[in-house]
């Protein structure tokens, strides 16, 4: 009897082991979005503004320059591909 008390003890001391390790996952998984800085998510959006200007205008977009840009200015000046005067520093060879 005694054997059978000790193994239901440890089953449930494993089940709640698990449970805590999970919730742990759980919460470190989403900590950082729930801690994510407006800085940082501005960077984060600029820098993928000059990644798809980069697609959009191949070897006439210095995406190198744009990306350089963001990370000086911490995501301030975000460009639009769609607005000249936002990626005019970042163009070149344009004929």
């Amino acid at each position: 009897m005694s054997s059978t008390k000790s193994t239901i003890s440890m089953e449930r001391t494993l089940v709640l082991l698990s449970f805590v390790v999970m919730a742990m996952s759980l919460v470190l998984a989403f900590a950082p979005a729930a801690m994510a800085s407006p800085t940082g998510d501005l960077l984060a959006v600029c820098l993928r503004n000059c990644a798809q200007c980069k697609k959009m205008f191949g070897k006439y977009f210095e995406g190198q320059l744009c990306a350089e840009a963001c990370v000086q200015f911490k995501g301030q000046l975000v460009p639009e591909c769609t607005d000249r005067e936002s990626i005019a520093p970042y163009l070149s060879n344009l004929v």
